[in-house]
């Protein structure tokens, strides 16, 4: 994940110090590590924001950031949407994030839950489904896919008998069910650890998982973040904003590939960039100036919005 980067100046130096806040070898995680030593969320959460930022380093140093261009994360990803608007430094977002996996991950082993991705059927109908058999629509991702949440055995029974309208269900290997009231105690645990982050107004429109809606207030979108470990993503309105913000063309930051499917299923006049490796690079280039040609309104319920290019 991280070894291409690393060849990369400043990357070294800005991974240690991601380390530290972190309490975690990001370096070692990110290069050399094998599958069963990240797969703990206590370990991918923090390395997964720390690679997004470091991309998201190089990018701007190489290309620059178009100003003005919205920003995104999903789930754990909003900690790093939110460094890139400003809210709050590399280095917290990174420590935040350790924070976040760790209590989560307490949360999952003292009640065995896990997630299933329900694929097809309409949005309504499947989870009013999933909550008659006691699951949350913990991720509604638009494209046709919901991942459900809850105990290990409704979601066997999910998988044995579809709701209607759903092509299948494909089980998750995760370590419990994110983004639900399983999810308590972490949310009480981060929302202490948030009490000594001082934040910053957002520089560019910052999208919130919990609706999709612009958040104007660094403090405001802290809160949200906490709010959301038991809360559902609703990445179906995040995206469905992008497009009303007139936005033409998607970035993807490493480790990527996921949401840019999503993006083409829900979004198909939308082009879009998944950046794996710094022989992405010169694509970006060319991909941000096709695509960031005019800065979007500071108030993005401002009727001219729908107007300007992107």
């Amino acid at each position: 994940m991280l070894a291409p980067w690393l060849e990369l100046p400043s990357v070294a130096e800005s991974i240690a110090a991601m380390s530290d806040a972190a309490d975690l070898d990001l370096k070692d995680l990110g290069t050399s590590a094998g599958a069963d030593d990240i797969k703990d969320t206590a370990v991918t959460q923090p390395l997964v924001v720390a690679a997004s930022l470091l991309v998201a380093a190089v990018l701007d140093a190489a290309i620059g950031l178009p100003e003005g261009a919205p920003t995104a994360g999903h789930s754990v990803g909003e900690l790093a949407a939110a460094a890139i608007a400003g809210v709050m430094d590399p280095v917290t977002a990174v420590g935040l994030a350790a924070r976040r996996g760790r209590a989560m991950a307490e949360c999952c082993r003292t009640t065995p839950t896990s997630m299933a991705a329900v694929l097809g059927g309409e949005t309504d109908e499947v989870l009013a489904a999933l909550e008659a058999r006691g699951l949350v629509g913990a991720n509604v991702n638009g494209g046709g896919q919901i991942v459900a949440a809850g105990p290990v055995e409704a979601l066997t029974a999910l998988k044995d008998d579809p709701p209607g309208g759903a092509s299948r269900v494909i089980p998750l290997s995760v370590a419990g069910a994110f983004h639900t009231s399983y999810m308590a105690a972490a949310e009480t645990d981060l929302a202490s650890a948030v009490n000594s982050v001082i934040t910053a107004e957002p520089t560019r429109p910052l999208l919130t998982n919990a609706d999709g809606s612009v958040v104007a207030s660094g403090a405001a979108y802290l809160g949200l973040l906490v709010r959301q470990l038991t809360r559902p993503v609703r990445w179906d309105l995040c995206m469905a904003q992008l497009a009303a913000l007139g936005v033409s063309g998607t970035v993807e930051l490493a480790p990527a590939g996921t949401l840019t499917g999503l993006v083409k299923r829900a979004l198909p006049d939308v082009a879009t960039l998944a950046i794996k490796s710094p022989d992405d690079l010169d694509r970006a280039r060319e991909f941000i100036a096709d695509h960031a040609t005019t800065q979007l309104p500071d108030d993005p319920s401002d009727d001219r919005t729908d107007r300007r290019t992107r």
